[in-house]
């Protein structure tokens, strides 16, 4: 049995929005430290930029990232500020 190279990961331009949510909510390890809540918390965020997606207030909830050292609101806060300083 063979198995197939691994798909190419996509890699964004710096000045995308992409890679502008992904490094911001990477920031914050301090606050979410387990990579995969960054991915899921930044994939919410880019489709609410977009639209089509939940406010950060509403998004901490329904992830369910594991927050670590602040608390709910103050996290949704501060995302709220990150993202304001994207759009």
């Amino acid at each position: 049995m063979a198995t197939k190279a691994p798909s190419p990961v996509k890699v964004f331009p710096d000045s995308s929005i992409e890679k502008q949510v992904y490094s911001f909510v990477d920031s914050l390890k301090e606050f979410i430290p387990v990579d995969n809540d960054r991915n899921r918390l930044s994939y919410g965020l880019i489709k609410y930029l977009s639209g089509d997606g939940d406010a950060p207030e509403v998004l901490v909830q329904s992830t369910k990232v594991e927050i670590a050292n602040i608390s709910a609101s103050e996290l949704a806060q501060k995302l709220s500020d990150g993202i304001g300083k994207i759009k």
